[in-house]
């Protein structure tokens, strides 16, 4: 492996792992340079610093500065796409011939002004991107922000067809891979990269409910609100953690007894909330993939409810109980209050992980595909 170079475009700065996307680029990146890559990361930047810690994963790391101004709304690619034009990147990009892999729709300019020479060129989607999009919109409560985010979602869906120019789409997800199959050629399922590969759960009870999920994004604000309603005026005590929580759900919040709200604690904080769990239920209205907030909470966590968009899709094989109304999320949650998480509930943890979730085997594949 120690002569294959590989090119990644990261739509961010991948480190600190600490939300959706980069966590997937940021292991990925990883998986691929212990198994002997070469990796040149190019990595565009708004807001989150240079990391030390990725000169010493890749061979080589780039910045770019990604272009924010309000003037690239006007244009016909999507503003996720444009911002991130750089002469800079193509230039050092078009130094070599090695393969690149291009990480989201959003880095999917590369594709419009590259010179592919003899090299192949990969796509790894995130989302159906326009679909996320129309969902965000459907949940914002801020009307700029949804006019913004459906203008954007019809962008998103006439520039997706410029994947007929990729080598390869990398879809995360298989009702991704549904999608993009329909439309592409040479479309594979590559599962999301996360941190965390052994089962480590502690035994015994917990005495509260976690939700948690950045609260800045609507899907997640929007999850943690109808929760509120679900379990006010109960026994169960739940708690939601996450990032800058909106002003309508602190206040949502306040004055009920049994919720407590807990802002932007930082990941060691957040590790202990999902380990100390007794349940952490995760729902959502839009299948999106395979959330890497659910992987966390079953290597980590105790007993783990969901309701079927939360894993549409996948064959979990009863590794979770589903829930899909709120009566049914009283009446599981109330069981599972009574149960204790033993020995025998963690082997059978790791068993069906390893069967669910292979992220030495997704490296074989990737690898495979890649060169």
């Amino acid at each position: 492996m120690s002569d294959n170079h590989l090119h990644i475009v990261s739509f961010d700065v991948p480190y600190p792992a600490n939300y959706g996307g980069v966590i997937d680029v940021f292991y990925k990146v990883k998986a691929l340079a212990e198994r002997g890559v070469k990796v040149h990361l190019h990595c565009f930047e708004y807001g989150r610093q240079p990391a030390e810690c990725l000169e010493d994963i890749c061979f080589s790391v780039n910045y770019y500065k990604r272009n924010t101004k309000a003037s690239l709304l006007l244009r016909q690619q999507p503003y996720i796409v444009c911002s991130r034009h750089s002469d800079a990147l193509l230039e050092n990009l078009e130094k070599d011939n090695y393969n690149i892999l291009l990480e989201g729709l959003h880095s999917c300019d590369v594709l419009l002004n590259i010179n592919n020479g003899n090299r192949k060129i990969f796509v790894r989607t995130h989302n159906v991107e326009h679909e996320y999009y129309q969902y965000l919109a459907r949940t914002e409560k801020d009307m700029k922000k949804r006019m913004f985010l459906l203008m954007e979602a019809g962008k998103l869906q006439r520039f997706e067809s410029v994947l007929a120019k990729a080598d390869g789409v990398f879809a995360i997800s298989p009702k991704d891979y549904e999608h993009f199959a329909e439309y592409y050629n040479k479309v594979s399922l590559i599962t999301a990269y996360n941190a965390f590969d052994t089962v480590d759960i502690m035994k015994g009870k917990g005495d509260f409910v976690l939700y948690h999920g950045n609260l800045e994004v609507s899907e997640n604000y929007d999850a943690a609100a109808f929760l509120v309603e679900v379990f006010k005026d109960t026994d169960v005590v739940l708690k939601i953690a996450g990032k800058n929580p909106p002003a309508f759900l602190k206040q949502k919040i306040a004055g009920i007894s049994n919720v407590e709200l807990i802002e932007s604690p930082d990941d060691d904080a957040m590790q202990d909330l999902i380990r100390n769990a007794h349940v952490n239920i995760l729902v959502t209205a839009q299948s999106t993939g395979l959330k890497l907030k659910l992987l966390n909470a079953l290597f980590n966590g105790r007993f783990c409810v969901v309701n079927n968009k939360m894993v549409e899709g996948f064959e979990t094989n009863g590794l979770l109980y589903q829930a899909d109304d709120a009566e049914s999320l009283r009446k599981t949650v109330a069981y599972l209050m009574q149960q204790t998480f033993n020995d025998e509930q963690i082997e059978l943890r790791k068993k069906k992980m390893a069967e669910f979730y292979d992220l030495a085997a997704t490296t074989d594949k990737l690898l495979q595909l890649l060169f």
